[in-house]
């Protein structure tokens, strides 16, 4: 069973939890962020060529079939 703390113990359970977090660097934050649009570029390219292909091979089995 959890044992009550008192809201001062609370709040400095947090602040001492929220100062052993290491921020990233503005430098970091742009890298990252840049890698994301690339891979969701890349993704769209990458679905929109198997939409393509997925579609142009339909056409070509319903042209043959009928």
């Amino acid at each position: 069973m959890a044992t009550k703390t008192n809201p001062l113990q609370f709040i400095q359970q947090v602040r001492s939890e929220v100062s052993k977090i290491v921020w990233p660097t503005r430098r970091e934050v742009m890298l990252t962020t840049i890698m994301v649009f690339i891979m969701a570029a890349i993704t769209a390219v990458f679905f929109f060529l198997v939409d393509l292909i997925i579609k142009l091979g339909l056409q070509g089995l319903l042209d043959l079939v009928g």
